[in-house]
């Protein structure tokens, strides 16, 4: 037995069934989706939102006039927060950080060859540090979920380690891809490995496989977060990603995580959404009327 596997038999968040799971967030969300489906919740959502654009056809103009969108908005929506980040290709960040002139929003980027994790170490950690040096603040990378498969935790969680330490002061968020993971014990098992290797975050999807976000998959990840908690007293943060386009899914994840990991996370710091969507139904949700902003 190494110490990942050691690791991994220390919590009992990898042992939860599926079904369990299941009645669990059904309870959660029956109990408490009306007390939280409010316009300053709303609010509160609309400033976790890591705007993003990651398409094959992104140019520097259309990264640009993103980036003047999110600069103008205070001006714009006096009594709304910004966004929390720009999520942006390893080749745009320079464009975001040459145009951003917000103070306080991040400019994250994935890298480390997003949207498949395989490629070679060397060159995933070489386009993260390279990303960084670019401007960006944050980093999304994809989990080594080959080397999960195959129980080679330990050059699944070097290569994770590796991957922070060229992220240098920017954090690092890691995508699970839990559609792909499927089980609760699978997921579970990804979220610990990758919090123990670095991750400042951990995330549901790339958004680029069938299954994105479920309900299913966050509760498990708020569980495995809570419980790191309990065990190191440090905040691990979550990122909610893949399909997330409606004002009544958002507030079903936003549900979990208040009501499995607290008040104290919901804020842009220790949870995000990353959409490329949400930014204007939300607008149009609290404004009362349509808004295509963005």
């Amino acid at each position: 037995m190494n110490k990942y596997t050691d690791l991994l038999n220390q919590y009992k968040s990898c042992t939860i069934s599926d079904k369990q799971i299941k009645e669990e967030v059904e309870k959660i969300i029956t109990t408490n989706f009306k007390k939280n489906d409010i316009v300053e919740n709303y609010k509160t959502m609309f400033n976790l939102i890591d705007l993003t654009s990651l398409n094959n056809t992104d140019t520097e103009a259309h990264i640009r006039t993103l980036t003047e969108k999110v600069n103008k908005f205070a001006a714009i929506y006096k009594d709304m927060p910004n966004v929390a980040a720009i999520c942006v290709y390893p080749a745009m960040v320079s464009v975001v950080k040459d145009t951003l002139s917000v103070s306080d929003i991040d400019i994250a980027s994935v890298a480390a060859g997003f949207p498949a994790p395989q490629t070679f170490p060397e060159i995933k950690i070489a386009e993260t540090a390279m990303a960084v040096m670019e401007g960006a603040t944050e980093i999304d990378m994809v989990f080594p979920i080959g080397k999960f498969l195959e129980q080679n935790y330990e050059e699944l969680c070097e290569e994770i380690i590796e991957i922070k330490a060229s992220c240098r002061g920017a954090k690092l968020k890691v995508i699970l891809e839990t559609g792909t993971l499927k089980t609760a014990e699978n997921i579970a098992k990804a979220a610990l490995l990758s919090i123990a290797s670095g991750a400042d975050l951990i995330k549901t999807s790339t958004g680029k496989t069938d299954t994105g976000a479920t309900l299913e998959a966050v509760y498990v990840m708020c569980r495995v977060i809570k419980e790191f908690e309990q065990k190191n007293n440090a905040k691990i943060g979550i990122k909610i990603a893949g399909g997330v386009s409606t004002v009544e899914n958002a507030v079903e994840y936003y549900t979990l995580v208040k009501e499995i990991l607290g008040k104290d996370y919901l804020n842009k710091n220790l949870f995000r959404i990353g959409t490329s969507r949400l930014a204007n139904v939300l607008l149009s949700s609290i404004k009362g009327k349509a808004e295509k902003y963005f």
